[in-house]
């Protein structure tokens, strides 16, 4: 399939349509030109196919929260499931009144709460907690260069009060182990992440080959948990979205209010988009209209 072609096809299509808004309670996100659209696929025999600014580092935001939580799964085994649920939100991923109502256990690992407790974790398991995770990043995708942004990182702490607000209500309830600050430091880094879409779809292609790297052959995760994970994305990787995401696209990703979108077709393909103007639910307006058009064409829908 000449998926260069398709893609040049599609975005014809979409070019012109100027609905969203970048990011702008993160300051450092505000300053993205926004008229930016890359898009890579990656097949999970390696090969490669690319799209406009395909090649541009941007923050990946909350996508990461789906490395974090690989990690945290072998870590911890199922016994990751009693700190952090598997429910779709049906609330904004930032929202305090349901995680209170859930008496602190997040209703799942990719709302920023879930996060939060997934870094609470790394934090207890790892000596070096930072230095481990971006090691294990680069490990997934055979890319050295991969790393946090400072930048990012000061920008969201400057702003990072409803998150402060999260871990203390868990820290409330016992959901926390680890002093806030060392939890929230992790959590801003992990956020911060910077890659390409070439990068971030060969980062995913792991979960498109059943938890084996395509590039290194190093077994991430077992074929079960790189289920799971697929099926966390299909149910919660968008928030208040997944439901519309899963009825357009089908295909289980994951979001960042960076304006990046990851998707898996599994056993076939990782796919990357980047357009950083948001919808009013946080996700890349023209991201996930592509994919819409993408899947409908290729007809590569899991359903």
């Amino acid at each position: 399939m000449n998926y260069n072609n398709i893609f040049s096809e599609i975005y014809k299509k979409i070019e012109n349509t100027d609905s969203g808004k970048v990011a702008s309670y993160i300051p450092e996100l505000s300053n993205v030109n926004s008229t930016k659209f890359g898009v890579h696929l990656t097949t999970v025999t390696t090969k490669n196919f690319s799209f406009g600014d395909a090649n541009e580092k941007f923050s990946i935001q909350s996508i990461a929260k789906v490395l974090a939580l690989a990690l945290a799964y072998n870590l911890e085994n199922e016994k990751l499931w009693k700190r952090v649920g598997v429910e779709p939100s049906g609330t904004a991923f930032n929202s305090l009144f349901q995680l209170e109502t859930d008496l602190g256990i997040p209703r799942n690992p990719l709302i920023n709460a879930g996060a939060l407790v997934l870094s609470d974790i790394l934090i207890s398991h790892l000596k070096k907690p930072k230095k481990e995770f971006i090691a294990f990043v680069r490990n997934i995708s055979g890319i050295s260069t991969i790393d946090y942004c400072p930048r990012i990182v000061a920008s969201e702490k400057s702003t990072g009060y409803r998150n402060t607000a999260l871990v203390n209500l868990m820290k409330s309830y016992g959901n926390i182990e680890n002093e806030i600050e060392e939890v929230m430091d992790f959590y801003f880094n992990l956020c911060s992440i910077e890659m390409t879409c070439q990068e971030l779809s060969k980062t995913f292609l792991f979960l498109a080959d059943y938890g084996t790297s395509p590039f290194s052959k190093v077994k991430i995760l077992s074929k079960s948990k790189s289920k799971r994970i697929n099926a966390i994305m299909q149910l919660c990787g968008f928030y208040d979205e997944a439901g519309e995401f899963s009825f357009k696209v089908g295909l289980p990703g994951k979001s960042g209010v960076g304006g990046g979108i990851v998707a898996i077709y599994p056993n076939k393909y990782s796919i990357a988009v980047w357009s950083p103007k948001l919808n009013k639910r946080g996700n890349s307006y023209k991201g996930i209209k592509f994919l819409e058009l993408f899947t409908t064409e290729t007809q590569t829908s899991i359903f």
